[in-house]
């Protein structure tokens, strides 16, 4: 299966992330994935809803390995009215402050972390393009961020901030980065995404945030803020490498509109 994703070129992230979820169920089983029913599929997914209260995006995911599964390897017909997907929540996402994210990063102690939340606000990058970010990639001259082989294993570029470039001019000086720009133990290998969760977790505790946060929060924030500077909702979804502007279109419902500087169009007729 995990040949088979490659091959189809999915990311390292969403090949581990279905043959986990796979090795779950069979173990739940005690059956090979290839013996599993469509019923158990069913049966598997009501226990994790009852016992986990997994979320709709889980349930998806979970179906889209057994279809990766019966589809690609087993060269079955996928029964899709035997397994049905189910409604996306449509949750709205937490975003930070302005004054959160100066608390965040001046209460970070750890320059390396520091550099990595301010690169990871002020552009908008997903957890797993920043750890695969490399120094050839950041362009100071044009003061823009090249993402190589994003997700849906597409390129794009955004922007670097100059405030964030100085953060990353003082970590540069201290860390001496070879190739990736942000290593883990190894220099010449990539920071682990879980290395970044963990001391984020750490750092939005000791700044005193409540808020449920996670590394996506950066992203989430990003956007938000930037519509809240009237930045055109078309550019910001190319700068988030978004492939449909309705996903774009959920942090129009986030953005703190001032309604002392709006008129109603009826004043203009």
């Amino acid at each position: 299966m995990a040949q088979e994703m490659r091959v189809r070129k999915y990311s390292d992230n969403s090949i581990n992330t279905y043959i986990s979820l796979l090795r779950r169920a069979s173990k739940f089983f005690d059956l090979c994935p290839s013996k599993i029913t469509y019923q158990q599929i069913k049966d598997y997914l009501d226990v994790r809803i009852r016992e986990d209260n997994i979320s709709a995006s889980t349930i998806n995911q979970i179906i889209s390995a057994f279809k990766i599964l019966f589809v690609y390897v087993l060269k079955r017909q996928w029964n899709q009215i035997e397994i049905s997907r189910p409604r996306r929540e449509a949750k709205l996402p937490v975003v930070f402050s302005a004054s959160e994210i100066n608390k965040l990063l001046d209460t970070t102690k750890n320059l390396k972390h520091e550099a990595l939340y301010a690169l990871a606000y002020s552009s908008g990058v997903r957890l797993s393009e920043l750890c695969n970010l490399k120094i050839r990639d950041i362009d100071s001259v044009r003061m823009q961020i090249r993402v190589e082989n994003g997700k849906g294993r597409k390129d794009r570029y955004t922007i670097l901030s100059k405030r964030a470039l100085e953060i990353l001019r003082e970590y540069f000086k201290k860390y001496r980065p070879v190739d990736y720009l942000f290593f883990g133990h190894d220099k010449k290998k990539a920071i682990r995404g879980g290395t970044i969760q963990k001391a984020l977790k750490r750092s939005i505790k000791n700044a005193g945030i409540i808020k449920a946060a996670h590394f996506h929060t950066f992203r989430h924030t990003f956007a938000t803020h930037l519509l809240e500077q009237n930045v055109n909702i078309k550019v910001i979804q190319a700068l988030l490498g978004h492939s449909s502007i309705r996903t774009t279109m959920v942090y129009l419902h986030l953005v703190n509109f001032d309604l002392s500087k709006m008129q109603s169009p009826f004043d203009n007729i």
